[in-house]
């Protein structure tokens, strides 16, 4: 049978499948008062029930005639809306949904898990959308022993479920066939690194708008996840990931300042980060900090982009040590700077990132200067006077495009330095502010500079 889930299940056999139709009588037999319906195999009657495509309405016919009662108990499929008391064991799926207008407490929570566990299903889909009654309710998975999926999706006004479970078993394996966990819309007491273990066959692990007690590190070692979904609703720590057959890796989060980052997935192909700072400054150095952070896959390659703001930092706020983040990432090719300047000089920050991003093959600069402001005298945005004199190696960098240049005197250093510190380039692309005039002095310089590699492909 094809489910709405897109599964595919083997229906149980009914356990009347062959029962024979009541004899006819009268001269055509269709004698009145006999139910021609009732009298047909089990197996047709099933897929009447299949076809009311409403587990409510064909649990309903059990009230017609003594003929169908309890034979909606073996359709293979059973979604119910609300909540509802049965009886049945070894169910392939089954799917649960609190509707909106429904309040529900612990007891009733727990005794519709009960029942549910009852039923032993394969798959397991539960969705709360109504109103808790107290602040908090906790919910136990671990008693569905059969499960190898299992969805938990919350999505109410009120209240909230949160995921606990006992200590971790000396044999461990709790959950010894799920393969398949989704959680969304509740708080975790519990450390993913102990959830991890007690799923021995776990391949698929996802993890959105869910709050987290304590320290709030998601830690997880796994020899058998293969697709990763972390997205919190408030800020978490940082991530330890140890998980070689890792292939899909997906995480949208809040950044603290002593955020870290550790993962270890060689097989990782396809790769969605978002780490945003939007209700704290992250300083990167005395003048800059970090307003988010993207990995992402783009063409089977991989790219980082940084937004980053020119911003007064107090001189006790803690600094971020970008580098120690980066070397912890997964190997990117491909960087991308957003930079809010502000009209600031940005030469200095930037070569310090270029340093650690040394591996990269590509870099796309997009400045933004916002309300452009002028510097005070002795700016700290100068940074160190001999930044237009240093080197540093860029031997993989092929490709550079600049975009949004003005061809003020720093710019045009700033390009200099990147031609110097790459030899091995071969395409330059210099896209210039609109409001720069072909007769611009900056202008006439960058082209100079362009004109003077002919082993490089210049645009500009």
């Amino acid at each position: 049978m094809e489910l709405r889930s897109g599964l595919t299940l083997r229906s149980e056999p009914p356990l009347r499948s062959r029962r024979p139709c009541r004899p006819l009588t009268g001269p055509y037999g269709d004698t009145d008062g006999v139910d021609h319906i009732s009298g047909l195999p089990d197996d047709l009657l099933l897929q009447i029930l299949v076809r009311l495509r409403c587990d409510r309405a064909a649990a309903h016919t059990s009230l017609l005639s003594r003929r169908w009662r309890g034979l909606w108990r073996h359709l293979p499929e059973l979604s119910f809306r609300g909540l509802a008391q049965v009886s049945r064991t070894e169910l392939c799926l089954l799917d649960i949904d609190v509707p909106e207008h429904h309040r529900y407490s612990t007891a009733g929570v727990d005794s519709l898990l009960r029942t549910a566990a009852r039923l032993a299903p394969v798959v397991l889909s539960l969705e709360f959308r109504g109103d808790m009654v107290g602040p908090e309710i906790p919910v136990e998975l671990n008693i569905f022993h059969r499960a190898t999926s299992i969805s938990l999706n919350v999505t109410n006004r009120v209240g909230y479920l949160y995921l606990r479970h006992p200590p971790l078993p000396a044999q461990g394996g709790e959950f010894s066939v799920l393969e398949r966990l989704s959680i969304s819309g509740c708080y975790l007491d519990i450390d993913t690194s102990v959830l991890v273990l007690q799923c021995p066959r776990l391949r698929v692990l996802e993890l959105r708008h869910y709050w987290l007690f304590g320290a709030g590190v998601v830690h997880l070692h796994s020899t058998t996840i293969e697709e990763l979904v972390v997205a919190p609703d408030l800020c978490i720590g940082g991530i330890d990931i140890v998980a070689p057959a890792l292939k899909k890796f997906t995480m949208d989060t809040y950044m603290t300042k002593d955020f870290n980052v550790s993962v270890l997935a060689p097989m990782v192909k396809d790769i969605h980060w978002r780490c945003k700072c939007a209700y704290m400054n992250v300083a990167i150095s005395e003048m800059w900090c970090l307003h988010e952070l993207n990995l992402r896959m783009e063409e089977s390659v991989c790219v980082l982009d940084l937004i980053i703001e020119m911003r007064n930092i107090p001189p006790d706020d803690p600094v971020l040590d970008l580098k120690q983040q980066i070397v912890h990432l997964p190997n990117f090719s491909v960087s991308r700077l957003d930079l809010i300047t502000w009209g600031h000089v940005f030469g200095a920050m930037v070569l310090n990132l270029l340093g650690i991003c040394a591996g990269i093959q590509s870099l796309k600069l997009f400045i933004d200067r916002v309300e452009q402001e002028a510097c005070p005298p002795n700016c700290p945005c100068v940074g160190p006077q001999d930044w237009r004199n240093q080197n540093i190696s860029l031997m993989a960098l092929e490709e550079v495009e600049i975009h949004n240049l003005e061809g003020s005197g720093h710019e045009v250093e700033f390009v200099k330095l990147v031609f110097r510190c790459a030899p091995l380039m071969k395409r330059m692309t210099v896209k210039l502010s609109p409001k720069v005039l072909p007769g611009n002095s900056g202008c006439k310089e960058i082209c100079d500079i362009l004109k003077a590699k002919p082993s490089v492909e210049c645009c500009l």
